[in-house]
């Protein structure tokens, strides 16, 4: 605004300051100015400036227009007014005439405060009252406006894109009962949230449990029917929070169980019988996971092969590991560069040396299903013998692997800082 009450209390207490000049008194060139800012607290930067300036004795006489310009709080009033006396700066109020020195002024002082006190709690219930009443009757009354939705003529309307966003989340975390699995799908979509930031954790759960998105307005935890349209049913609600009542521990578990095993149909004995997955519960319904040979499946063999059960996690590991050591051998490069040149002729040994490079680091933070669709793509069989597994890749499928990741190494080198 060109000219506030602010500018009136100001022009009142430079007038009232040169009507004292014959006293010597001289107007400071720092303003103390805290528009906007509540006088019921003392954390106010243009009120630190001036104690600090008190302190140091660059200020002799503290003027305002009225005492709650001061503060409203009669707590934080009584200790301002000590750190005055500590300092002895006298206090002037331009519309209040009153002497702090004498019993009768602080007596006064005291019931001007309370009254200024009562004033500011008053005003702060009749708010609060206000945004109830307001929100029982469903509007909206301000704040960060959540995606999906837009602010016109202070009513929440629906945003179509934000909100087909809004129903993906919703749905894919009924799909994946994962958190970290669908944040991960969402930033690979590029998904972002209502101020472009790629959306994180929080931001999913916070989705969630916003029943802004049921067309309800919500008051310290009640919810009432609001102005706005729903952009999730109750049906999808009622979904999303049956998953989100278990256990997170039990969800990433029921994840992992229900991942396909990384070797179904790479793995053979050493009769050249492939070993399925199977698996077994024990004492408290822990599941353990095994490789077996199909001659014990089916009991046809006259012979058991020498190896005939495995334990699922430690041949895994065998092969992960393998696999991750081949990668590093350097006619694994050359074989894996002219397997890649198949599919991209310009790409150069040494892109594929660095892609090669970048799968190691990259493996643990890999999801169990990532895991599987790489190891598939990698690895042509893997024979097991009563010395050990061998391991035979696939240089085609290294090979595309490797187109893919040079082909975003050079978005990689744009986004390092």
């Amino acid at each position: 605004m060109a000219f506030n009450s602010l500018d009136a209390q100001r022009e009142a207490c430079e007038a009232f300051i040169a009507s004292q000049r014959a006293e010597g008194w001289v107007l400071v060139r720092d303003r103390y100015d805290d528009g906007g800012i509540s006088g019921g607290t003392l954390e106010r930067p243009a009120l630190k400036r001036l104690v600090a300036d008190i302190q140091e004795g660059l200020v002799d006489v503290v003027v305002v227009y009225k005492i709650d310009r001061l503060s409203r709080s009669l707590v934080d009033f009584t200790k301002l007014v000590e750190v005055f006396d500590a300092n002895n700066v006298t206090f002037v109020s331009v519309t209040q005439s009153f002497n702090t020195t004498t019993s009768m002024g602080r007596l006064t002082l005291n019931i001007l405060l309370s009254f200024a006190q009562f004033e500011r709690e008053v005003i702060g219930e009749r708010i609060r009252d206000k945004v109830a009443a307001s929100r029982k009757r469903g509007m909206w009354m301000g704040g960060f406006v959540p995606l999906g939705y837009d602010v016109r003529e202070r009513k929440l309307v629906v945003n179509d894109a934000e909100a087909a966003l809004v129903r993906r989340i919703f749905q894919g975390f009924v799909e994946m009962e994962s958190c970290t699995k669908l944040v991960q799908v969402l930033r690979a979509e590029g998904a972002t949230t209502k101020r472009g930031r790629p959306l994180t954790k929080s931001d999913v759960y916070r989705i969630l449990s916003n029943r802004v998105y049921l067309g309800e307005a919500v008051h310290k935890g009640t919810a009432y029917p609001g102005e706005h349209d729903a952009i999730v049913s109750q049906q999808q609600w009622d979904a999303v929070h049956a998953v989100l009542q278990v256990s997170p521990r039990v969800r990433v578990n029921r994840t992992r169980n229900t991942t396909a095993p990384l070797l179904r149909g790479l793995i053979f004995d050493s009769d050249g019988r492939a070993m399925s997955p199977s698996h077994s519960r024990g004492r408290g319904g822990q599941m353990y996971r095994y490789y077996v040979s199909q001659a014990v499946l089916k009991g046809g063999a006259t012979e058991r092969p020498a190896i005939a059960r495995l334990p699922a996690g430690e041949i895994e590991a065998a092969v992960v590991a393998q696999v991750r050591a081949l990668l590093r051998q350097p006619e694994m490069v050359v074989g894996t560069w002219r397997a890649a040149r198949a599919t991209a002729s310009d790409v150069t040994e040494q892109e594929v040396l660095l892609a090669l490079e970048r799968i190691e680091p990259l493996w643990d933070e890999l999801f169990p299903a990532e895991r599987a669709r790489i190891v598939r793509l990698l690895v042509d069989r893997v024979d097991v013998r009563a010395e050990g597994a061998a391991v035979r890749l696939r240089l085609d499928g290294l090979g595309s692997l490797v187109s893919d990741l040079a082909a975003q190494a050079p978005e990689a080198g744009r986004a390092a800082p």
